[in-house]
């Protein structure tokens, strides 16, 4: 069996400047030719999902983010942020910067 490895993310709403609180955020597995769903939470208050934990290798965090805007009435450009990683026993952090025409992200801690 593999170590395991946990998985977090944070989701800033950049435009507001404020954590995006509700964004639906799924963790999926590559395995061969196919995604696995291994978590899926909504974003807390702070905008932020945590202690998932999986294995190593190929992940991808998928997010919502047209369903989020749409719910606060603003158009977007990205109906959804799909982040590929390849997760390592430990922690892996992978926040997202959201605005309605942009997002970034970077290898957190």
């Amino acid at each position: 069996m593999s170590d395991p490895c946990t998985v977090s993310s944070h989701v800033l709403d950049a435009a507001a400047g404020r954590p995006a609180e509700g964004v639906l955020v799924t963790l999926l597995k590559q395995e061969a030719d196919a995604l696995t769903p291994v978590a899926s939470a909504p974003t807390d208050a702070d905008g932020r999902v945590a202690g998932w934990t999986t294995t190593p290798g190929p992940h991808r965090l998928r997010f919502d983010t047209g369903a989020w805007f749409a719910a606060r009435g603003t158009a977007t450009f990205y109906p959804e942020v799909d982040i590929s990683f390849t997760a390592a026993p430990g922690h892996s952090h992978v926040p997202l910067l959201l605005s309605p025409f942009a997002y970034s992200t970077y290898r957190g801690s």
